[in-house]
């Protein structure tokens, strides 16, 4: 591999544009569009590994299976299961999608997708207190028998009814680190950690075991981005730039920030909310406190111009 080396890592929202593109072709058009944006780095002499986010997808294969098993009898799938579907699914419209637009352009570069597993620690606090809702909601009846037959945490949802929650552990290894590495020296267009990875732990034997978790897909990508000494580190996101007073009178765009100015951001608490842009921050903090040279955060369609410095938020050291 002679070219630069970036890891790319886009939002599962980012495949679906609003509430009424969420057909399958809908979302297909959408990853179209974004590798469109991610062709324009690899012709600029990128190699880039790309992750991907996986909220809703998980969400509708969990939606189907609860209605599948009430109507029709059918088994439930299990999370980590979903996890390792949405891979191949999201993973299948990002590959063809990228093949297509390199070979209309000439490039002969090969694109592949790893189903992925990511080790999580079975002790992280995080498996004490599940904060990560998942699933259709419940009346107090089948969230009592959830808990009491399946274990399952479940919490009430602003009177809404009832949700089960799930750990949001931290990524501690990328299974398929070495075989990732590998493609990629070869030169080839790798899709990996998607949605955070299949979350799996050593239950202590050696072995591997899938778990009910979701891990962050930002801090699998700033993991997978360490791991192979990416030079960049790209978060694809929903907004152009990052912002400090994000929707208030005194909001402001930022061009860049250091790690100690992005810090001191998260510090204060009231700038980069806990569910979106925090852990992108993090993410970035951690890929860059790791060896990592710079981090990028941008939309999509300015991916192109964020690498000429013409927009996008850069952080560095």
């Amino acid at each position: 591999m002679t070219n630069k080396l970036a890891v790319i890592a886009i939002g599962g929202n980012s495949l679906i544009k609003d509430d009424k593109s969420v057909t399958v072709d809908s979302q297909y058009q959408a990853a179209k569009e974004t590798c469109v944006h991610i062709a324009d780095m690899i012709e600029q002499g990128w190699d880039v590994a790309i992750g991907h986010g996986n909220g809703p997808q998980v969400g509708y294969i969990l939606r189907r299976s609860e209605i599948a098993a009430k109507t029709a009898g059918m088994h439930e799938v299990p999370l980590d299961v979903c996890g390792a579907d949405t891979q191949g699914a999201i993973g299948y419209a990002l590959q063809q999608n990228l093949q297509n637009i390199l070979y209309q352009r000439g490039i002969k570069k090969k694109v592949v997708t790893v189903i992925t597993q990511v080790l999580v620690d079975k002790d992280d606090p995080a498996f004490a207190k599940p904060t990560k809702p998942i699933g259709s909601f419940m009346d107090q009846t089948e969230s009592e028998r959830r808990q009491r037959e399946q274990g399952w945490s479940v919490v009430e949802d602003a009177g809404r009814g009832f949700r089960r929650v799930v750990a949001s552990p931290l990524p501690k290894e990328i299974v398929e680190l070495e075989t990732v590495q590998t493609l990629l020296e070869k030169g080839i267009i790798t899709i990996t950690v998607g949605g955070g990875g299949i979350p799996v732990i050593d239950p202590g034997d050696g072995n591997y075991e899938g778990i009910a978790a979701v891990i962050d897909k930002d801090f699998a990508s700033s993991l997978l981005a360490r791991e192979i000494k990416a030079e960049l580190f790209v978060i694809s996101t929903a907004v152009e730039k990052v912002a400090i007073n994000f929707g208030k009178p005194e909001q402001k765009w930022l061009d860049k920030m250091t790690v100690a100015e992005a810090k001191a951001y998260l510090a204060e608490g009231t700038h980069f909310a806990k569910g979106s842009m925090a852990p992108k921050i993090q993410a970035a903090i951690a890929y860059l406190e790791n060896g990592g040279k710079e981090a990028l955060i941008t939309n999509p369609e300015n991916i192109g111009r964020a690498l000429k410095g013409e927009t996008g938020t850069r952080i560095v050291q």
